[in-house]
């Protein structure tokens, strides 16, 4: 395979499977869906905090479950760790179940528990049943990165993977600039319980399409000659042996130590913006919307950004890691954003920062297809999904009790800015170059 990819790359850009861009939509969607999802909880915070907000009936007619609720930010991190943990524990399963029932079976499964769990938030009236709600959403949305990446690596060449996933990728700035847009008009007109009632339907939708028009590539195109051949099988090996390669904790430490700075943006920004600079419910949609936006473009030029190194005379592998680089120097102006007076000054660096955070994603994602085959892409990413859930649940709490001590966002942005080039140091040590792993039966 290594010298069916050297010999094809060699090439330039070969002929791919048509309907790659129709799969590609359909990853996009899902991650959107997956992102509001995630989103809600964390605009409606800032108006559970501090102040009783008396809550209102979904319909006339049915019933009041309570009369307030106070969410303080430690409680608020507690939730996110309830998250965060069940998202670790449930990717590992997740990317198992994917590789083995494959994406068109695998990916409406973990997206219907999640959408059930998101739903489910507007049954509950206590901060433990937000806790187990969000237990359950973070066991379901495991599941979606797993088997998109999967998806992606069975329908595109090599060349493309980082800018497909880079295009599905930018569904998570989507997702967090149609939540504040959407949810707090819905909370305003028809409750907060509705809030978490509105994607099912898109959900469910998605489902059905996922289902009509998903199907495995049963055959890989031979780049080299233009014909239809059956590709060469991985080594069987057993998932738990694939931590034994050096390459697999080079992706998980690179998740560990970045992926909690994109849920510190995801969870903390809307109480950032209202902490710093008095942003209410009714005005945070704009600096959210900004800093989403600018993600989303982050995301699909970090992807197509390899692509630019190769026209100037870089390797495949050695473009990735150039990619990576310059991703990171990107976050590291960051590190001011806790001290800042002026809001749109903050929203011109988190927007920097979170638009590299996507191209950085987008390609470090797509290491995992550099060094493994497709039949394990599922398990590798479900490693460094785990280290990175990990990771921000140990981060969220850590935010919740700096910020209930301090009140300063100073430390916690000065770690988002470092972690990306340390993260990139770490991968270069364990897998240099992104060689291929040698996988023994």
């Amino acid at each position: 395979m290594i010298g069916t990819e050297i010999k094809s790359e060699s090439l330039g850009d070969p002929p791919a499977l048509q309907g790659r861009w129709t799969i590609c939509a359909m990853l996009f969607v899902a991650t959107t869906i997956n992102y509001v999802d995630r989103q809600v909880l964390s605009i409606l915070k800032p108006s559970l905090t501090g102040h009783l907000l008396h809550l209102q009936p979904l319909l006339p007619g049915w019933p009041t479950f309570e009369t307030s609720i106070s969410l303080s930010d430690q409680q608020y991190g507690n939730i996110l760790a309830a998250f965060q943990i069940a998202y670790a524990l449930g990717v590992v399963f997740a990317g198992r179940l994917v590789d083995r029932l494959g994406c068109r079976r695998g990916y409406p499964i973990v997206t219907g528990l999640w959408s059930l769990a998101a739903m489910g938030h507007a049954l509950v009236n206590t901060v433990f049943g937000f806790s187990v709600a969000r237990f359950f959403l973070g066991l379901g949305e495991s599941g979606n990165f797993p088997a998109a990446i999967k998806a992606t690596a069975e329908w595109f060449p090599p060349k493309e993977r980082a800018l497909a996933t880079g295009i599905f990728n930018s569904g998570a700035g989507v997702g967090a600039i149609l939540a504040p847009l959407a949810v707090p008009w819905v909370a305003l007109h028809f409750g907060w319980r509705a809030s978490f009632l509105i994607t099912g339907l898109f959900s469910a939708i998605w489902i059905v399409w996922w289902l009509i028009r998903y199907r495995k590539p049963r055959e890989s195109m031979d780049w080299t000659r233009g014909e239809v051949v059956t590709g060469p099988p991985a080594p069987s090996v057993a998932w738990w042996t694939l931590l034994r390669y050096r390459q697999t904790w080079a992706f998980m430490m690179g998740k560990l130590l970045t992926d909690p700075v994109w849920w510190f943006f995801l969870f903390w920004l809307p109480q950032y913006f209202n902490s710093r600079f008095h942003v209410d419910l009714v005005h945070l949609g704009p600096p959210l919307v900004t800093v989403y936006v600018i993600s989303t473009i982050g995301s699909v030029y970090g992807g197509w950004l390899p692509k630019g190194y190769i026209k100037l005379g870089m390797t495949l592998k050695r473009a990735r890691l150039a990619a990576m680089l310059t991703c990171a120097v990107l976050v590291v102006p960051i590190v001011v954003a806790g001290g800042l007076n002026s809001e749109w000054l903050a929203v011109g660096l988190l927007s920097l920062a979170a638009a590299a955070h996507q191209g950085w994603s987008a390609n470090i994602f797509t290491t995992t297809s550099d060094m493994f085959p497709a039949e394990h892409i599922g398990t590798v990413v479900s490693f460094g999904q785990v280290a990175g859930a990990l990771g921000g649940a140990v981060f969220q709490p850590v935010a919740g009790h700096v910020l209930q001590l301090t009140g300063s966002y100073v430390p916690l942005f000065l770690y988002s800015g470092c972690a990306y080039l340390l993260a990139l140091l770490v991968l270069r040590t364990l897998a240099p170059g992104l060689r291929r792993a040698e996988l023994v039966a």
